[in-house]
């Protein structure tokens, strides 16, 4: 029976392993793109900032 028990810890053990890097994984691919829509966030604003020639941020900057 200790060798049954022995393979279901083992099978538990690599379940949690996958979980952990599936979640790193994910965890890197939002960080991703949270950078990648940052970038165009500040993109659009920049460009509106420019067409409207208004500072809408309130950084004291336009575009």
């Amino acid at each position: 029976m200790g060798i049954f028990w022995d393979l279901l810890q083992q099978d538990e053990l690599q379940k949690q392993e996958k979980k952990a890097n599936s979640l790193e994984e994910r965890i890197e691919q939002l960080e991703q793109e949270l950078t990648e829509t940052r970038t165009l966030l500040k993109k659009t604003l920049v460009a509106l900032e420019t067409h409207l020639n208004q500072d809408i941020d309130g950084d004291g900057k336009m575009g």
